[in-house]
């Protein structure tokens, strides 16, 4: 039975128009799940449409043929994935417990990538299928080949958190002291230089003090000044029209309320227009007295004006100098004097930041010397169980170790000061060297799959999935690497792409690929399998032309066995 603790994992898969897939819909379970099928049928197809989802190199080549896009869509359950869960809200693509990432690709070769609805780039989805799913498969994404994720892997082993979290929390602490040092120590930060030039900035808007008052007040009165001459002449002509000759309108008014006032008597209706033009008599007369005292109180100041263009002049230049509109010079004002302020007492920061750098940088050392040591213990533990493991797994010469390296410069880094190296031989008499520059991709395989069965309770990576991970094995050694993947999906969910009866007996699920034409087109299709089919195509994968019961009932006796395999 599958592990109850497994309950971070790839849920469903949709696939619509990819390869020989017309549409798919998948539903996966907990535990070491099985897929198999002949030669040929489409296995592939399974992984690459999960790695499309996961962000993978998109290629209009994958399109089913006659169709306009493929589209893939992956929902993943997060549950207990404290990573991918962090990774999302840091993102604001959280959407409670579940994740839908979904990638389309159209046939002109353009694609596009959603998580939880939300459209990203296709490197976005590459970063959180890092938190989600691990590949192995031949010379596919391979993670083990990634010298961070061999540290992340023996971290994981080393289960110190509190160590890890404390070099992390004294690194943040000295690269905020650095950081901060970096920046009064830059060329024109915090010296008597760029206090000077700061002061000279101040000095010259202190000479202008301006506000933005003064401001809205000169422009407007700049725009009447400039505008006397025309005001003066257009106020006049108006008010010569309202109250100026025997033709004005003062007078014409006059002279109709005149003749309406003798008609009034005669029709009293009258009486309201009467009214209504007698008010607009009044204000029209408010209007020419008004419009008399302002041509009154203007006057042409050439000399006024020539002081408001210099002053305006001044403040534009100033506006320009600083590359901001005259209206933000008393903000900028305001902002220099804070700066001022701030650096004024740098040198006697800076001498003070030397002290509490290297105080910091003590401190970190101490702590990622008590990490260094705790991942050097855990290393020689990890080494051997390896071994073991290997040569359980068909690899009886095989030998791994770990090679802990100082980093290159030596100055701290959030994840401590040392490298982690995976070396391996597969040969006997051969030293170890780098995993990537050895291992075939079937030995690849194999070993991955030894580091994750141990290293399984400890990795926040909830599904891993395993491509020709049989490749060059079969017998005993075959069964010990479906008993490896069994195990390990106690603890997570694993899917498993095998041409050996031997390890397909072993999983939890199992299912098959088949590949059927229609004489127009040729189709894969990919089913969850009974176990009354399962044991035909376990019977199948024995061998032969012919099942016979002889077949079956071996194929019956390998599955009964392995669900007595603890």
């Amino acid at each position: 039975m599958p592990a109850a603790d497994v309950t971070a994992m790839l849920i469903h898969l949709h696939i619509r128009n990819y390869a020989l897939v017309d549409e798919l819909e998948l539903e996966f379970a907990p535990g070491f799940t099985v897929l198999t099928g002949e030669t040929g049928a489409g296995k592939s197809i399974l992984i690459e449409a999960l790695g499309l989802a996961f962000g993978n190199r998109a290629d209009s080549g994958v399109i089913r043929h006659g169709a306009e896009r493929t589209d893939v869509t992956a929902t993943l359950t997060l549950s207990d994935n404290a990573g991918a869960r962090a990774w999302l809200a840091e993102q604001e693509l959280a959407s409670g417990d579940d994740c839908v990432l979904r990638r389309t690709v159209a046939a002109d070769g353009r694609s596009k990538a959603w998580i939880n609805g939300s459209i990203v780039p296709a490197q976005t989805l590459r970063e959180l299928s890092d938190l989600l799913v691990d590949v192995h498969g031949q010379h596919e994404h391979h993670s083990l080949l990634k010298r961070d994720h061999q540290l992340a892997l023996l971290d994981g082993y080393t289960a110190q958190p509190a160590l890890l979290s404390a070099v992390e929390q004294e690194y943040r602490a000295w690269r905020g002291l650095t950081r901060e040092r970096e920046e009064l120590a830059a060329p024109g930060a915090g010296g008597e230089e760029r206090l000077d030039f700061l002061r000279f900035q101040l000095d010259e808007l202190d000479g202008l003090n301006i506000t933005p008052e003064e401001l809205q007040r000169l422009d407007a009165e700049h725009r009447r000044l400039a505008n006397a001459g025309l005001l003066i002449e257009t106020c006049q002509a108006g008010l010569d029209g309202l109250d100026g000759d025997e033709d004005s309108l003062r007078t014409r008014l006059t002279r109709v309320l005149g003749d309406l006032r003798q008609q009034r008597e005669t029709d009293a209706r009258l009486r309201p227009v009467i009214e209504l033009l007698d008010g607009a008599a009044i204000q029209l007369e408010e209007a020419a007295g008004e419009l008399r005292a302002y041509v009154d109180r203007l006057e042409l100041d050439p000399r006024r004006l020539e002081e408001i263009e210099q002053r305006l002049a001044a403040i534009h230049a100033a506006a320009r100098k600083h590359r901001l509109p005259a209206s933000e010079l008393p903000e900028l004002r305001r902002r220099l004097n804070e700066q001022l302020e701030r650096l004024t007492g740098a040198q006697q920061r800076l001498d003070g930041l030397d002290r509490e750098i290297a105080a910091a940088e003590g401190r970190y050392r101490a702590a990622a010397g008590k990490l260094g040591a705790a991942r050097a213990k855990a290393a020689r533990t990890l080494e051997k169980k390896v071994v073991q493991e290997m040569r359980r797994l068909g690899m009886p010469d095989g030998a791994f170790a770990i090679e802990l390296q100082p980093r290159a410069d030596e100055t701290p880094s959030p994840s401590g000061l040392e490298r982690a190296e995976f070396l391996v031989s597969t040969n006997p008499h051969q030293p170890p060297r780098p995993l990537a520059k050895v291992a075939s991709g079937g030995e690849m395989s194999r070993i991955g799959l030894a580091i994750q069965v141990i290293t399984a309770q400890q990795v926040d990576v909830p599904t891993v999935i395993f491509d020709e991970v049989d490749v060059g094995i079969g017998g005993r050694v075959a069964e010990i690497v479906g008993q490896g993947l069994r195990r390990l999906g106690e603890h997570r969910q694993v899917l498993c792409i095998t041409h050996l009866p031997q390890v397909a007996a072993l999983g939890h699920h199992h299912l098959q690929v088949s590949k059927h034409s229609s004489g127009k087109q040729t189709l894969s299709q990919i089913r969850a399998l009974t176990p009354e089919e399962r044991r035909e195509e376990i019977a199948r994968m024995l061998g032969g032309v012919e099942i016979s019961a002889q077949t079956r009932a071996h194929a019956e006796e390998m599955i009964k066995r392995s669900e007595e395999y603890a």
